[in-house]
């Protein structure tokens, strides 16, 4: 499980951490059991050992601002043959695999954040 505890906005050349928008931004979400070792290994060698460390942080430990991994992004979707895939499809996508792997509406809300099931759909 990943727990999600927070949400960051960048606003008027900020990062801001809070709250997530609603109550349900705060959730456990399941990681698939292929994904594990991946997700350890990423955590093993990128993110420092306090409670609140950053999934994805720069090299100083900091917030990754879009200029630092961007050149990477273009790279890699110009490889896959997505050109225009942004880095929040990568969410949608995982919605998508949720759904056709059986999940329900309401298992998807949750692990979205979301609040009805229009938004999750």
């Amino acid at each position: 499980m990943l727990g999600v505890r927070r949400a960051v906005t960048y606003r008027a050349g900020k990062f801001i951490t809070g709250q997530p928008k609603t109550s349900a931004g705060i959730r456990d979400v399941a990681i698939p059991p292929h994904i594990r070792p991946i997700i350890k290994a990423h955590l093993k060698t990128h993110v420092g050992k306090a409670g609140d460390a950053l999934l994805f942080p720069d090299d100083d430990g900091t917030h990754l601002r879009d200029d630092r991994y961007r050149v990477h992004w273009v790279k890699a979707r110009k490889a896959i043959g997505k050109p225009m895939l942004r880095v929040h499809d990568l969410r949608h996508v995982g919605a998508v695999l949720a759904a056709q792997s059986g999940s329900a509406t309401a298992e998807l809300m949750y692990r979205l954040g979301h609040t009805t099931p229009a938004m999750a759909l």
